[in-house]
This record gives C-alpha cells, sequence and structure tokens, in this order.
C-alpha cells in the first residue's frame, strides 16, 4: 500500500501532473462558486478534454476538481447566502450569519481549513479501507438507508431553534415536497398538478438556489445597506486566522463530522448533501450551546465543510471498487474511467494500481492547495460583503438563474428557482426555520423508498429493523436524538441560569 502510494505520488509530481492538477483546482473553485455548477458539470465538461492524456494526467485533473469544488461552493454561501453547490446549504445557516457580523474572513477561514483536513481525512479511511471495502459496501441494504433518512428526520427537534410548532410546519411542507414527482412504487405521479415537468421531483439544486439565494436579495433589496450589518470591523476584512485556529481547537467536532461524511460517502446513492445536513445537526445537537446555530456559529460552519470535502473519498469506495457510483459525481467520473480503459471493479486497484494512487494523491493535495488559494483571496473575496446592494442584488439574482438554467438546460428551473426564492422570503419575513425544510426535502424520498424496498424484502415484517445490527445501532441513535432535545430543556427548567 505505502509502495503504491509513492508511485502515484512520483506519476502526479511531473511538469504534466502539476498542471493538470492546478488546473484542475482552479476550475473546481470557479464551478463551485458558480451556483448550479458544481464538480459534476465541471468533470463532464472537460472529459472531454482529458482524450489523448496519459490515465493519470487525467486523474491529477479530476482529482484537482473534486477536491476544490466543495469549498468554492462555500465561499458563495458564506458571503452572499447563495449555495454553489446543494451541499453547501448548510454551510449558509452560520456561514452567512457572520458574514452579516464583519466576520466573513473568519467564516472562510474556518471553511477552508475544515475542508481541507476532512478532505485529507476521507483519503486516508479509503486508503484503510480498500482491502475490506466489499464487506463495508454490502453491509448497508435498505433498511440501513431507511433508518440513517430517520436519523436525519430526527435531528429537526434540535434544529427548530426554539420555534418548535413553526420548525415543524416547515418540515411538513419540506416532505410534501419531497413526495412530489413519479412514485418507483405505485407507478403513479403524485401532486404534479398537470406538469411533465414535476414529474422526475422537485428538483434540488434550483430549490436551494432560491430559498437561500433569491430569498436573501428579495430581502437586502427590500432593507437596503450591505451585506455586513454591523460597522465594527468598518471596511477591513479580518479573522481569516480566527478561522483556522477556530478549527484546531474544535478538533472532536472535525474528526465526528468527517467521519460521518466519508462513512455516508461510501454509501451509494446517498450523496454530499445528506452528509453535510446530517454533520450540522449533529454538531448542534452535541453542542453546549445549540440555541447559537443559526445566528452565527462558527461550529455550524466547521462541521458541514469537514463532511462536505470528506465524502469524497468515501464516495471513491464503491466506485472504484464495483463500479457502483456513490452520487451524481461520482456517475460522471465513471465515464471519465472508461474512456481511459480502467474497468471499474475489484481488479482495478490490481491492475492500475499506480493510476488510482494517483488519484488518491492528487485528492489529496488538491484538499490542501484549494485551500491556500482559498485564504490568499480571502480578504479580497470578502469586499463583497461591502458592496452596495443595488449593485450586487442584480449581479447575484442574474448568476443565480443562470446557474440554475445551466445545470440541465431546463427552463422551468429557473421558474423554480424564482417560485422557492419567493417562498424563501417569505419564511424570513415571517420568522419560519429553513433549515427544517430543507432537511425534510433532501431526505424525504430517501425514507420513503427504502421503507418501501425494506417492507417487500421483509414481506411486511417490521421485525427487521431491530434484526439487522446495523438498523438497530441507528435505531437507538434515533432515540438519542429525540431525548436530547427533552433533557436538555427538562434540566433547563429545573436550573435555571440566574443572572448576574
Amino acid at each position: 500500500m505505502f509502495d503504491g502510494l509513492i508511485h502515484g505520488l512520483s506519476l502526479i509530481v511531473t511538469v504534466q501532473g502539476i498542471i493538470m492538477l492546478v488546473l484542475g483546482v482552479m476550475v473546481g473553485l470557479i464551478f463551485g462558486v458558480i451556483p448550479g455548477l458544481g464538480g459534476t458539470t465541471a468533470i463532464a465538461l472537460f472529459i472531454p478534454l482529458t482524450y489523448g492524456m496519459a490515465p493519470q494526467d487525467a486523474m491529477a485533473l479530476a482529482g484537482g476538481i473534486m477536491g476544490a469544488v466543495s469549498f468554492g461552493g462555500s465561499i458563495t454561501a458564506i458571503l452572499l447566502n447563495t449555495p454553489g453547490t446543494a451541499p453547501s446549504a448548510a454551510t449558509c445557516f452560520d456561514g452567512y450569519p457572520l458574514a452579516q457580523q464583519g466576520k466573513a474572513g473568519m467564516a472562510i477561514g474556518a471553511a477552508g481549513m475544515a475542508s481541507s483536513v476532512g478532505g485529507i481525512f476521507g483519503v486516508a479511511i479509503l486508503v484503510a479501507v480498500i482491502p475490506v471495502a466489499k464487506t463495508l459496501v454490502l453491509a448497508f441494504g435498505p433498511a440501513e438507508f431507511f433508518m440513517m433518512a430517520l436519523v436525519g428526520l430526527a435531528s429537526i427537534a434540535a434544529s427548530t431553534g426554539g420555534m418548535v410548532l413553526r420548525g415543524l410546519i416547515s418540515a411538513a411542507a419540506g416532505l410534501l415536497m419531497a413526495f412530489v414527482g413519479y412514485d418507483a412504487v405505485s407507478g403513479g405521479d403524485r401532486f404534479t398538478l398537470g406538469f411533465d415537468y414535476l414529474w422526475d421531483g422537485i428538483p434540488l439544486v434550483p430549490t436551494l438556489i432560491g430559498l437561500f439565494a433569491i430569498a436573501e436579495m428579495i430581502k437586502l433589496s427590500i432593507e437596503g445597506g450591505t451585506v455586513v450589518r454591523t460597522k465594527e470591523f468598518g471596511n477591513r476584512i479580518v479573522g481569516v486566522g480566527e478561522g483556522v485556529i477556530a478549527v484546531v481547537r474544535a478538533w472532536p467536532t472535525v474528526l465526528r463530522c468527517s467521519a460521518l461524511g466519508t462513512f455516508i460517502g461510501a454509501v451509494p446513492g446517498v450523496g454530499g448533501t445528506v452528509a453535510s445536513f446530517l454533520s450540522y445537526s449533529m454538531t448542534m445537537q452535541l453542542s453546549k450551546h445549540p440555541e447559537r446555530f443559526g445566528k452565527g456559529e462558527i461550529l455550524g460552519v466547521i462541521g458541514p465543510e469537514a463532511a462536505n470535502n470528506a465524502k469524497d473519498g468515501g464516495s471513491l469506495i464503491p466506485t472504484l471498487a464495483f463500479g457502483i457510483p456513490g452520487g451524481a459525481e461520482m456517475a460522471v467520473f465513471l465515464g471519465l474511467l472508461v474512456l481511459h480503459g480502467l474497468d471499474p471493479g475489484p481488479m482495478l486497484l490490481i491492475e492500475h494500481e499506480a493510476v488510482m494512487f494517483s488519484l488518491i494523491v492528487a485528492l489529496t493535495i488538491s484538499c490542501i492547495v484549494a485551500t491556500i488559494i482559498g485564504l490568499a483571496i480571502t480578504r479580497w473575496l470578502s469586499l463583497i460583503t461591502l458592496v452596495d446592494v443595488h449593485i450586487l442584488v442584480p449581479a447575484v439574482i442574474s448568476v443565480s438563474l443562470v446557474g440554475s438554467y445551466a445545470l440541465n438546460g431546463k427552463i422551468e428551473d429557473v421558474v423554480m428557482a424564482a417560485v422557492a426564492g419567493v417562498l424563501g422570503y417569505q419564511m424570513i419575513k415571517y420568522n419560519y426555520p429553513r433549515v427544517t425544510m430543507v432537511i425534510a426535502l433532501v431526505l424525504g424520498d430517501l425514507a420513503e423508498r427504502s421503507f418501501h424496498q425494506t417492507m417487500q424484502i421483509a414481506d411486511n415484517d417490521w421485525s427487521i429493523f431491530v434484526t439487522r445490527p446495523i438498523s438497530l445501532l441507528l435505531l437507538l441513535l434515533i432515540v438519542v436524538s429525540l431525548a436530547v432535545p427533552i433533557l436538555r430543556y427538562t434540566w433547563a427548567r429545573r436550573h435555571p441560569v440566574q443572572a448576574g
């Protein structure tokens, strides 16, 4: 294994390899920053350009893109409440409030450091579990998927920020949105209102762009001024070093969320969005001050960012070992492997060990390079928060709508983003939490599909959820997730904090 890493490193540390790696990092940052694009689009566009390249150079380019795109998406999530990629939406909840407080540099510094550590952690786990990848991947079935989705839905109890009723209403609306479209079990369409566009369900990326980016721009256009709501820092952009130090101090959170991100990434079909939101919920539940989340808590940035980058290493496990993509990005990456004559499967690491380890090395280095580049330009990027809304709002809305259209080339996606923007603004105006709606929207489809599959497998025997060890463990985790807010509330009632 160690010899393979050394060989892979030797393939990357060439003039051509370094050029491709840096190009991949720059492309990943740019495609991550632009709403609606992301790593899937970037890899798909650059696959034809790799034709004729040496396989290791193509791996360097792909690794650079995958390692940098997550951090790129987080930059706009923090500065403008505009998630460049779907998983970056979880960073909006606390990253944008920090930017409003004049702490954009601190938030980006924390996001960059957490992304780098999470990415390296995910790659390390990938290298460690390659020999036992088959056992790990096959341990999860529909019952475990269902319980995993319920873990996220249970976290809604801790994500309401004290607004339990409004949080549950938002979550219910999110679940209804998740159930729109073709029902894979019954074969019928539901809640489509006669629109063929809704047969595939409500698209996630345009909806997130609307709920966060467009909604916030509507709010800013009405209020005027700039993103920063405090004059404490004037025109100085500070705090990057504070963000980096915050990650070091919060190392337990970084390790927990990196492990969770790697774990979820290894489960085919779940994806980075689930990893980010579950990490955010877990970080909130384990915090001594959950009331700070959503108001500018730095741990709310660190947790999702660590999980977001760690998931890449995890998703490569089923992709390389079985040819089963862990998500949309990995599905496109499979096309790149096939183009260069690399057939995914158990023999891949035996027949093409050096090339695969060159990918692993590229992914590791790209996380570090993306962080260095991002932190180096943070001071200038953060100046966006000082731009007057009359200039900022038209630019952000235009880019957001173009990004919505560019994803699938459908004008309906633009309409969906606009509708979601109006809905998001109304939720801001009447103080309904958007985080619970997004969690339910992301996990609703996974929960429903996995439940029906489990019942078909078990012939409607509910005991399957407690007879499978991993499923039982997740069930216990759900009980703990629901019990923690109740116990915390009871403790606060019995031991009130005395003022003064």
